[in-house]
């Protein structure tokens, strides 16, 4: 990723307007710090501030085409871009070897048609001298942030990867919507991306009486068999990379899967396999250290590092893990919210640690990492999704939260890591993945606890079900599935010589929240600092309505958050970007957001003698076939990578 600045239309009567933007695009120069460009046509100017992971040698932007009248910015990775240089019908000379370079060739070829075409995470503006025109579009869910500001003064328009660089010229300032285009033309925003899923809710889709359907056992299978196959996808397509790249691994279920697929992807890389040309082009780029290197933070004695190792061991990772104390968390609170843009309290909990693992991170050289952020929102992952009434009322609130990422846990990823130069990839956040999640799998699978029919008692049951190599073998068994064939794609299949993606203590780990999993005392202690920067009597001025007018705190944690982002961002159009998120209260779900403060949270972490905090990570659930199968065969012996080298 990078940093992208866009100023469209502005009054320059003064000939100064060139060093503003230069100014104001620096504001950004974290994403980038590896190059700046700036390319400028009249009252016309893009600015950008480069992270090189691919065409390091060539990729430095604003890219511009043949004669130099379009020019394009972008901020991202277009991972089907060898695909898509073959759908051009003209021949092309093609400067740089940026992925992102065949977008400039599309425009001209296609317009803004082009734009559902791409896979990625992006946001990037184009401008077409010629027509005197510009575009600017945003990845389909918000993996990439972009903002767009209006000025009335001269009816400018600008755009930016972050408000900082707008809030101080600008009268209005939005946070751009995920899946949609601007186009000058029109002077109206687009929307390009509205799979059928989006749909559901207005349909009343599944009805809310509807029986729980009887799936075969085969047809299971395959559900389970198009979920491991879309993410391993996912995963392996974000390798595309010419610097050094490594995965942040908590030791949950997402960061831990993401993981162990990356290290069997890696071992293809070794044996030159690739199935389509997309593919073959991020294993000929990927560029890692000989083993896969894992990252994870925590407070001393946390839940997460403790199963971040056991995740570790398992996979043959160079693990590195750090630990932070809770001062060190509140030093930083002013920082993370000048880079989150936001005074939201579950993204600030939760993106503190990630900022200060990021710093580190980027630190040993690393420009790249995979992260698991999406799949809670996929697949009812969040501990209050218990909560919900009906299969039809946890699938809504599945989709609100998949349209609603960019405001919280894209947001979170993205600006955490972004702040010190470092890309965060997200496989559970590719299109076809959700298209799976989202429409092979019923709504009544994803329901867990009491009110599962299916007897699933622990969340994202089909996705830990989709990679249990033990469990799926036994499902093939009671089917009568012996060979490939027997199902409708033969790579559904799983062999007898399939080894383990993770141990059982791992993939059937219960859900904790990213800011409950680094230590519980973390957000005790902020709520501690909170009640000190707080007053009572402050407080009750804010329920009585009399500090804030528009989206008023409700919690002392909140109150100081939005103190310290009003500090930062004092500009009333600074408000309108940002979103807070509390669980359910309509579903009886308190109005704290952490996992801890669900009724379904247990007590897996609980201190027994001689452990450390967080060593009890079986579920009580699977602790008996946890105890059968034992710990050998993990994915990562898989890698030839994994034998005697090292980092």
């Amino acid at each position: 990723m990078c940093g992208i600045f866009g100023a469209f239309g502005f009054d320059d009567k003064s000939g100064g307007f060139r060093d503003t933007a230069i100014a104001l695009s620096k504001r950004i120069r974290h994403r980038g710090p590896d190059w700046s460009g700036v390319k400028q046509f009249s009252n016309n100017i893009l600015c950008h501030e480069r992270l090189a992971i691919v065409g390091v040698d060539s990729g430095a932007q604003p890219l511009t085409n043949a004669d130099e009248s379009i020019l394009l910015a972008v901020n991202g990775e277009i991972y089907n871009h060898v695909a898509l240089r073959k759908t051009l019908k003209k021949k092309h000379e093609f400067k740089t070897h940026s992925d992102c370079e065949v977008i400039l060739y599309l425009y001209e070829e296609m317009g803004t048609d082009f734009i559902s075409m791409l896979d990625g995470m992006f946001a990037f503006i184009l401008y077409d001298s010629k027509k005197d025109c510009y575009i600017a579009a945003r990845d389909p869910i918000g993996v990439t942030t972009l903002y767009q500001g209006w000025r009335y003064s001269d009816n400018s328009v600008w755009f930016a990867s972050e408000m900082k660089s707008l809030h101080d010229e600008c009268d209005r300032v939005i946070a751009f919507p995920p899946g949609h285009f601007f186009s000058s033309k029109t002077g109206e925003t687009t929307q390009y991306y509205s799979p059928s899923w989006f749909k559901h809710v207005e349909d009343q889709y599944p009805p809310v009486n509807r029986a729980a359907p009887k799936q075969t056992l085969k047809e299971e299978l395959e559900m389970y068999g198009a979920l491991r196959i879309a993410l391993e996808k996912a995963t392996k397509k974000r390798l595309m990379s010419e610097v050094p790249f490594g995965v942040l691994l908590s030791g949950g279920l997402d960061s831990s899967l993401t993981s162990a697929i990356a290290i069997r992807c890696m071992k293809d890389a070794e044996d030159g396999t690739g199935n389509d040309d997309d593919a073959q082009s991020v294993t000929d780029a990927a560029s890692a250290w000989p083993r896969l290197h894992s990252f994870s933070i925590g407070l001393k004695g946390s839940p997460d590092l403790a199963a971040a190792r056991r995740a570790a061991d398992f996979l043959k990772t160079v693990h590195h893990d750090y630990t932070f104390t809770v001062q060190e968390g509140l030093d930083a609170i002013a920082d993370v919210i000048w880079h989150l843009e936001t005074y939201d309290v579950t993204t600030i909990r939760a993106s503190t640690p990630m900022w200060l693992l990021s710093r580190k991170i980027k630190a040993m050289g690393v420009k790249m990492v995979l992260s698991g952020e999406g799949s809670d929102e996929i697949l009812a992952g969040y501990l209050y999704f218990h909560s919900a009434p009906n299969a039809q009322a946890l699938h809504h609130e599945c989709i609100s939260r998949i349209q609603n990422l960019h405001t919280s846990d894209c947001l979170r990823a993205n600006k955490s890591t972004m702040a010190w130069g470092l890309e965060a990839r997200v496989p559970f956040l590719d299109k076809e993945f959700l298209d799976v999640a989202m429409t092979q799998v019923p709504a009544e699978r994803k329901v867990s606890g009491e009110k599962s029919a299916y007897g699933q008692k622990m969340e994202k049951h089909v996705i830990r079900m989709a990679f249990d190599v033990h469990k799926l073998r036994e499902l093939q068994k009671k089917a009568g599935v012996t060979k490939p064939s027997d199902l409708s794609n033969p790579a559904y299949f799983i062999h007898p010589d399939t080894l383990p993606y993770l141990p059982d203590e791992i993939l059937w780990r219960q859900k904790e929240q990213f800011s409950d999993g680094v230590g519980y005392s973390w957000i005790d202690g902020l709520k501690d600092m909170a009640e000190k920067m707080v007053s009572d009597q402050e407080f009750e001025r804010v329920k009585q309505g009399w500090l804030y007018k528009e989206d008023a705190p409700t919690t002392k944690e909140g109150v100081w958050y939005r103190r310290v982002f009003e500090k930062l961002y004092p500009q009333r159009a600074c408000l309108e970007s940002v979103v807070r998120w509390i669980p359910r209260k309509d579903w009886g779900c308190p109005e704290d957001p952490s996992g801890r403060a669900q009724k379904a949270h247990n007590q897996a972490y609980e201190k027994k003698d001689g452990e450390e905090e967080g060593e009890a990570v079986v579920a009580e659930e699977q602790q008996p076939a946890a105890k059968k199968r034992g710990k050998k065969g993990g994915a990562g012996e898989t890698a030839k990578s994994a034998k005697k080298s090292k980092a």
